[in-house]
């Protein structure tokens, strides 16, 4: 048994041995279907302390070939699998925890010789019949041990990404970590398979990942890994009723990450068509381990999440000067989902371009959920919130929360058809967001989205609508959550009058789009008149007509 190759079985061990455990030893399942296959590069990414590392060990606790583990998984959920066993105990296993080199190393570039020189003279202990090479080159010794013993090594890395944690602003470094990596995982015969944990899932690196045969199990997407992201409901629901715990307050606290599977294969699907019947993805609600286990061991519910990220990482973020972001977050922290499109943020820590990038890290941190089914984000529970209330408390956040109470009026006074109320509440609103929202229609229209932001909680906004005939300035469309709500059509106009608006709806039809909304649908008219002096009295002047179709 050694440091990195073949830790052996203790660490898990002790996690096995504590006073709470739970048994997700049915994960192994899936790690073998992978195994020495197309498949067998795995990225998981999850927040600090959802048992990235427990997992780990569990890994290493069941390939390694130093030991003999059949006692330790037998009984488990793992073992009422036909051959559970097939790989126990069956390979090399090389473990290492990034964050252990980092810590005495200079730079980057350090770190990996570091890493490398730790991995050589353990190899070539263990076998003294293989010669590294003519250069001290990792993937150059791996290989000669495979071709000599013809046996495949499962690679288990740990903390994958402290490198962009550490090393925010270091491209240079981080790109040579990037390529170290791919240089002896990528396409290798030796590797069985690799398994990386972190934070954050594989760094995009230009147009392209560096290490893009990683398949990642995100908490966005963690796909076949989804009930093993964290505790299930069923997981805490038994251990509250082993220790006598209150399980709703659990769930308050410390649930709220909504998870989905892969749909699973349909071989009868022209049937399935016919139906209507295809197979659906499990979805699952997860709870955050750490937490669970501190409230059930010691019956107080509290906030534990301090103690993994402080409130100032989290205020950090939500500082960012992103238009929209700050309306974002106090909407989130009223309990609304926001839309968010997380599909171009970079997976690192520095590289922001939107307030959606800086919401997308966020779900990775585990400070918001994710609702794949239709795209929003949101505080998953009360725990969470506590550390959005900790983070909110400077005066710079006045005004957002001013302005999310001025939008909930408005809301409210669009509802009940109050058109000179609304005007007063978008003139305020406007003037609010600032002179360079009154240059253009485009920038109106950016104003009146954000004194509409409240809107969030209960519509999918969908601007400039096609009506066929032109486009709808903006158009709010009830959510699923709330389909009594009426649909909301906004028509925007300059030096005009709001009736003009309203007339213009008329003309282009844009309401035959909303047909199904028939008797559920409120058109609102705005103008304003961006011509007249600032010595006008009538100077930003906004008018509002609204109409019940």
């Amino acid at each position: 048994m050694g440091i990195y190759l073949n830790p052996g079985k203790r660490r898990y061990q002790m996690a096995h041995n504590s006073d709470i455990y739970i048994d997700k030893t049915e994960m192994l399942v899936f790690l073998n279907s992978v195994i020495n296959t197309n498949q067998r590069y795995v990225c998981v990414s999850r927040p600090r302390r959802f048992g990235k590392t427990m997992a780990a060990d569990m890994l290493c606790a069941y390939y390694d070939k130093s030991v003999n583990s059949r006692e330790d998984f037998t009984g488990y959920a793992l073992t009422s699998h036909v051959n559970w066993d097939r790989f126990l105990n069956q390979f090399d296993v090389i473990r290492i925890t990034i964050t252990d080199f980092l810590g005495d190393s200079a730079d980057i570039a350090d770190m990996l010789d570091y890493l490398t020189e730790e991995l050589i003279a353990e190899l070539t202990a263990a076998f003294p019949m293989i010669q590294p090479g003519t250069r001290r080159n990792l993937r150059t010794l791996l290989t000669r041990i495979y071709a000599e013993t013809e046996r495949p090594f499962v690679i288990v890395i740990d903390e994958w990404d402290a490198v962009f944690r550490k090393y925010s602003e270091d491209d240079t470094g981080q790109n040579q970590y990037l390529d170290f990596m791919r240089d002896w995982l990528k396409d290798q015969p030796y590797v069985a398979l690799a398994y990386m944990t972190g934070i954050l899932p594989v760094k995009k690196y230009g147009n392209h990942s560096a290490l893009n045969m990683f398949d990642e199990y995100s908490m966005m997407a963690p796909m076949q890994l989804a009930s093993f992201a964290g505790f299930t409901e069923d997981e805490v629901k038994l251990l509250c009723s082993q220790y006598g715990r209150d399980f709703q307050a659990m769930r308050e606290w410390y649930d709220g990450y909504r998870v989905s599977d892969i749909i699973p294969p349909d071989p009868d699907y022209r049937s399935s068509a016919e139906t209507g019947l295809q197979p659906q993805a499990k979805t699952w609600s997860l709870y955050n381990p750490l937490s669970v286990v501190n409230a059930v061991r010691t019956g107080l519910i509290r906030n534990y999440w301090n103690k993994t990220e402080t409130y100032e990482a989290l205020a950090e973020y939500i500082r960012k000067n992103f238009d929209g972001l700050k309306e974002a977050v106090a909407v989130l922290m009223d309990g609304g989902h926001v839309e968010a499109d997380l599909n171009d943020y970079q997976n690192d820590m520095t590289t922001f371009h939107s307030k959606d990038d800086v919401m997308a890290l966020l779900v990775h941190l585990g400070y918001l959920g994710y609702d794949e089914s239709n795209g929003t984000v949101f505080i998953p529970n009360k725990e969470i919130l506590t550390e959005f209330r900790t983070s909110t408390k400077s005066d710079e956040w006045t005004t957002a929360f001013s302005a999310l109470n001025h939008s909930r009026e408005l809301l409210e006074a669009t509802w009940a058809g109050d058109a000179e109320r609304v005007a007063a509440l978008v003139e305020a609103a406007h003037d609010q967001a600032g002179n360079r929202t009154y240059n253009s229609e485009a920038a109106l229209s950016y104003a009146i989205q954000l004194a509409y932001y409240s809107a969030l909680n209960y519509y999918t906004l969908i601007p400039e609508m096609d009506s066929g005939k032109g486009f709808a300035d903006l158009v709010y469309l009830p959510s699923p959550d709330y389909s009594d709500k009426p649909a909301l059509l906004i028509e925007l106009k300059f030096a005009q009058s709001a009736v003009t608006a309203i007339d213009q709806i008329h003309q282009k039809r844009y309401p035959a789009r909303l047909r199904h909304y028939q008797g559920n649908l409120i058109v609102v008219g705005i103008n304003y008149n961006r011509e007249l002096s600032p010595a006008n009295p009538e100077y930003k002047h906004h008018s509002c007509v609204i109409e019940r179709w």
